[in-house]
């Protein structure tokens, strides 16, 4: 299956690309809206992903990470204690799904990402998921949309 690319928003003051960056990987837990989840069951080991910015001033993307292990289950949602539990999930028939990804690279100057104004302003962006979904965390992007982010943002 060839190589699929991806946007993923955090909220950078829960994980940034500079804790993505520190620690190498991590997991992408708490995604509970169903066409998110889908995605990332979509992902395969190598996909490539636009790290994005979320509640930011501006939002925009500031990295690239790479999936590092494909989808398996998100077992926050079985635990009473986390904000993210699902009393109707459980390890038989797991509801949510996360995955792994490692950091690539990032933007020279994190506080100036290739912003959502930026993006939305350009028509060669235009049909991008994050122009008509703005709203979903996990979407998938088209090759070309992600060589020209890339390109644009100055990313490796």
């Amino acid at each position: 299956m060839p190589k699929q690319y991806w946007l993923m928003k955090s909220e950078p003051y829960v994980y940034s690309i500079a804790d993505l960056e520190r620690d190498g990987s991590t997991h992408w837990d708490g995604v509970r809206n169903y066409k998110a989840r889908n995605n990332m069951r979509k992902m395969k080991v190598g996909d490539e992903v636009l790290y994005y910015h979320s509640n930011a001033k501006p939002p925009g993307v500031v990295g690239i990470a790479r999936v590092c292990k494909e989808a398996y289950p998100d077992h926050f949602a079985w635990d009473p204690k986390s904000k993210y539990f699902d009393a109707k999930s459980d390890s038989e028939n797991p509801r949510w799904s996360m995955v792994d990804v490692e950091f690539v690279s990032k933007v020279a100057n994190v506080e100036e990402p290739y912003s959502l104004h930026e993006i939305k302003a350009d028509p060669k962006l235009s049909d991008m998921e994050l122009v008509r979904y703005g709203r979903l965390s996990v979407q998938s992007v088209k090759k070309t949309e992600f060589d020209y982010v890339t390109k644009i943002a100055g990313l490796k």
